[in-house]
């Protein structure tokens, strides 16, 4: 194959969070007496990692100081209950078992807290991942390329080697920044028309379409 590394995003890309997220997600406006939101709100919400969605879901007038226990709580929160709904889309698992049966690479980036990213990963994927990195403090989030770079690097690979699926268009960018090629996701968070507006040049509907594009 012409690819031997393939980096995913994971929420609307590996798994389908949602659900979950949008659970802890009100949790968290209860606890502290604002607004709840609805599934479609969350789907807008998220993407850029978990300061970023509580900053979208917080009043516009709540300043970093004040967001600060809400993100706490929500991280607590999610944390224990990222499990609960969350599952891989269809298609996901028989496509990471035909990538590491054929030798391919298989890594993880995302804009979710490391904790939960890895305990996601461990418990959905076992034995399919290669390399797993959610956020962490001294690598700037997604659509920054450090995390990708530095997955690339540890694994030995070069650009013209490595694959990155995402369902976003800060994944469209990430990839972008990377100097790598991007395949986006009809099946996650954002829609085909979104992802075209943003950029995207290769759109998949089913994960068995991943298989083919890299032979």
């Amino acid at each position: 194959m012409k690819y031997t590394l393939v980096i995913f995003d994971l929420d609307g890309t590996l798994l389908e969070t949602l659900t979950d997220l949008t659970a802890s997600l009100n949790h968290t406006m209860r606890h502290f007496g604002l607004p709840e939101h609805s599934t479609d709100e969350v789907r807008g919400f998220v993407g850029n990692g978990i300061p970023k969605l509580i900053e979208r879901a917080c009043p516009p007038e709540y300043t970093p100081e004040q967001r600060e226990p809400v993100c706490r709580e929500f991280m607590g929160y999610y944390l224990e209950h990222c499990k609960d709904a969350t599952a891989p889309y269809d298609g996901i698992l028989s496509l990471l078992e035909k990538l590491k049966s054929n030798g391919i690479g298989i890594a993880v980036s995302s804009n979710k807290a490391d904790e939960a990213t890895r305990a996601l990963c461990s418990r959905m994927f076992p034995g399919l991942t290669d390399y797993v990195l959610g956020s962490r403090k001294g690598i700037p989030n997604k659509p920054a390329p450090d995390g990708v770079r530095m997955i690339m690097e540890e694994m030995g690979r070069g650009t013209e080697e490595t694959l990155y699926v995402g369902d976003s268009d800060v994944d469209i960018r990430t990839a972008e920044n990377a100097g790598i090629r991007c395949v986006s996701v009809s099946w996650g968070f954002r829609n085909v028309d979104f992802l075209l507006a943003h950029g995207a040049k290769t759109i998949i509907g089913h994960p068995e379409e991943l298989i083919l594009l890299m032979q």
